[in-house]
């Protein structure tokens, strides 16, 4: 039975070392030391043999046992620094390699002219006012002379959340509540996102951005309107930029006016984006009426004003010569990089 079990320790010894993986290294150890293994089939024969000789057999079968339980610990050990060692050479790390340019973001363009509006007029002494885009029907038309059988407000109207609160059409609506709280001399800009039933195509969007201005003050006229917009106008297209002004209807304003500029694709020449007149309109714009001063408790016999509304997107279009205002939205890296 010796030599049974010093054939069983050198076949072991063998049969760990050409393990090459932990799982055919549990095998190989199940085989020699399972339940059903060839030392433990090797013992149940113990009995056979003389009294005197057990004590050996079974010393030296336990040294088997350790010998074996010893080798397939450190075939485990083995095993594992060879694929750690694997692992390591796959996910080597070259450092000296350069590092990759971290892509670092930038300011949308339309961001870009709202804060570069937004510095002209306060350069000129206005303040920026907010306010809420869901807003009551009274705010948006009631209180700027366009009551509910008004035809000017079938243009305006937007989307509506009940009976009398809409998502505003203009942000006019944050000029009311700001006389409301406020007494002359007002100068106010309020920016902001309005909604309207526009059809979505190159020049129009059913959601869009405004910036309306406000002036209320003793002695303020269309001189003054005029010269404030063409001072905004040159300023963001430049010292050449053509304006003009044509009369206009609007419920809040008396008198009142559109502004367009000279088509900055074709310079005048005629092209899709002005529809072949060489002019786009850019914004409305009128002497305050005073029916809606009287409404916000201002008098309108000491007091007069001017405002006008620009729509953001339009002013964009034109600081960088975009041809569609649905590029804006589209959120395109390709189209916004140019922009950086």
């Amino acid at each position: 039975m010796r030599d049974k079990l010093e054939i069983i320790r050198a076949d072991a010894d063998a049969a760990l070392g050409r393990a090459s993986s932990v799982e055919e290294l549990e095998a190989q150890r199940v085989r020699f030391l399972g339940k059903k293994g060839e030392l433990k089939a090797l013992l149940q024969s113990l009995g056979s043999l003389p009294p005197a000789e057990r004590p050996a057999v079974g010393q030296l079968a336990n040294e088997i046992r350790a010998f074996i339980e010893k080798a397939a610990r450190e075939g485990a050990l083995r095993l594992g620094r060879v694929a750690q060692d694997a692992r390591l050479r796959a996910e080597a790390l070259d450092v000296t390699l350069p590092g990759r340019r971290v892509s670092l973001g930038h300011k949308h363009p339309m961001t870009q002219v709202l804060d570069e509006v937004t510095d002209i007029f306060t350069s000129m002494g206005f303040t920026v006012a907010e306010g809420p885009e869901v807003e009551t029907t009274w705010f948006c038309f009631d209180a700027l002379n366009t009551d509910e059988n008004h035809p000017a407000r079938d243009r305006q109207d937007t989307f509506y959340i009940d009976e009398n609160t809409i998502l505003r059409t203009q942000t006019s609506s944050v000029q009311i509540r700001y006389m409301q709280e406020h007494k002359p001399p007002i100068r106010i800009i309020s920016p902001g996102r309005v909604f309207r039933k526009d059809e979505i195509d190159a020049t129009h969007s059913p959601m869009f951005h405004q910036i309306e201005g406000l002036v209320v003050g003793r002695g303020v006229t269309m001189g003054h309107l005029k010269n404030t917009l063409e001072t905004l106008m040159q300023a963001i297209y430049g010292p050449d930029t053509r304006t003009r002004f044509r009369p206009h209807h609007f419920p809040y304003t008396e008198p009142s006016a559109e502004v367009d500029i000279q088509c900055y694709v074709c310079g005048g020449e005629g092209c899709r984006v002005c529809k072949g007149e060489g002019w786009i309109e850019l914004l409305g714009c009128g002497m305050v009426h005073p029916k809606v001063l009287s409404v916000c408790g201002i008098d309108p016999e000491e007091f007069s004003g001017f405002a006008f509304g620009i729509g953001l997107e339009r002013i964009t279009m034109g600081r960088f010569a975009i041809d569609d205002m649905r590029l804006l939205f589209e959120n395109d890296v390709r189209f916004l990089t140019q922009f950086a």
